[in-house]
């Protein structure tokens, strides 16, 4: 089975119906990607098989997660989750934040490469930023403990934004320590096609949203 293929098949087991269009773009991106790493070493994955699962898939887990049509990704390294989820999603734009240089500069080229025009990359640390409006969604992959993430986040934040927070096992410990100006909507297990690893997604919003203190 190609890799396309698989990540065809896969995609499926997530409720992403992919075109195979749509699919050989993904696979373009990962070599775009493999490319760039040779120079600029932009992740530590390296494999095509490895890049599958632990990037577009793991990307695409989180698909029907996402709410509104403004989405930011911060932290977002070399694109993920945000350029395949903007990929299947083409009605909604994109922010995909980091304030790392190089990362954003390959962000940007494989948004041309892919013509994802619903896609803006910015360099820019997320505290320092505060838009108006907020986003509809705000999504962090392993991007920093719960407490510190929301804090990040903040500035981008408002009343009905969700924060989703892509972790590995249910952090617990930070979920304890959360502020008290933020509430759990839900959580969940992130059932990855071909990952061993553990995975779960923390949905957040602002405790206020909740008519609490």
């Amino acid at each position: 089975m190609s890799l396309l293929q698989r990540l065809q098949r896969d995609a499926a087991t997530l409720g992403v119906d992919l075109a195979e269009e749509d699919a050989a773009r993904l696979c373009a991106l990962l070599d775009e990607l493999a490319r760039w790493n040779r120079a600029y070493n932009l992740t530590a994955i390296k494999g095509a098989e490895e890049m599958l699962t632990h990037h577009l898939l793991d990307s695409l887990a989180i698909h029907a997660d996402l709410a509104g049509e403004r989405i930011a990704d911060v932290g977002t390294g070399a694109g993920f989750p945000g350029l395949p989820l903007a990929l299947v999603q083409p009605a909604r734009r994109f922010t995909l934040i980091d304030s790392n240089g190089k990362k954003i500069r390959f962000v940007a080229h494989a948004a041309r490469m892919l013509k994802l025009a619903n896609v803006e990359a910015l360099q820019a640390r997320a505290e320092a930023l505060s838009p108006d409006p907020p986003f509809d969604t705000v999504m962090a992959r392993a991007c920093a403990p719960l407490p510190e993430l929301l804090q990040k986040v903040s500035g981008l934040a408002g009343p009905a934004t969700r924060v989703l927070a892509m972790k590995g096992r249910r952090p617990d410990k930070e979920l304890e320590a959360l502020p008290r100006s933020w509430r759990v909507m839900a959580i969940r297990p992130l059932a990855v096609p071909g990952l061993a690893e553990s995975r779960c997604l923390v949905t957040l919003a602002r405790a206020a949203a909740a008519g609490g203190g």
